[in-house]
């Protein structure tokens, strides 16, 4: 397929071709949901932690004897029932993280891709460079390229980070930075407009071939 390419002043200057069986899939709404699971299940930290009526300090001995207190009988003050005692269903850490296979991993950005571009939500751009690290070169580079700041998240792809690119973002709340090692489906997902380099969009045809 071919995809027109916009230089730094937001003017279309040629065309690049990405291959279609990349680029034209389907979106699979369930292996996409699958996938965006097991990603953000793998931020759950699962380090929540109780402790039981074993666990817990003290009550090694009986409060007061079996009979004749007129109060139910009790054996150890850490009891669940008693104040300060341990916890009946005492939580554990936890591993939330779930397996997804490569493949399958694969055939969900190859999905998600094909789908911002139906969306026409993705833009190809030559370079990412900037004269400076200034917001202001970084909010003008974006209205170059026809977005406005507050219509939604820009996530901008390039093949290595840049430290320009890093500081010159880094203030704008609607706008995210990343390589493509940190491309991940939860970003492009939630992104209003995803651009990608000339460079950066050729290593990822390569990539999920």
């Amino acid at each position: 397929m071919e995809l027109q390419i916009k230089d730094s002043s937001g003017i279309f200057s040629n065309q690049i071709t990405l291959p279609n069986i990349t680029f034209t899939r389907p979106f699979n709404e369930g292996l996409v949901h699958q996938v965006v699971v097991a990603y953000l299940s793998r931020a759950r930290s699962g380090t929540r932690a109780q402790k039981s009526r074993s666990e817990v300090r003290g009550g090694g001995a009986k409060p007061f004897r079996q009979k004749g207190t007129g109060r139910a009988r009790a054996g150890t003050i850490r009891s669940p029932l008693w104040r300060g005692g341990g916890v009946t269903f005492a939580a554990r850490p936890q591993d939330h993280s779930q397996k997804v296979n490569r493949k399958m991993y694969r055939a969900a950005m190859r999905s998600i891709f094909s789908e911002l571009l139906r969306q026409d939500r993705m833009l190809v751009v030559e370079s990412l460079e900037l004269a400076e690290p200034k917001t202001r070169c970084m909010v003008a580079y974006l209205s170059s390229l026809g977005l406005l700041m507050g219509q939604g998240m820009v996530l901008l792809v390039s093949e290595e980070l840049d430290t320009n690119l890093h500081l010159s973002a880094r203030n704008l709340r609607d706008v995210e930075i990343t390589d493509i090692i940190g491309l991940d489906p939860v970003s492009l997902l939630g992104s209003y407009k995803v651009i990608v380099t000339v460079d950066a969009i050729q290593r990822i045809g390569e990539w999920l071939a």
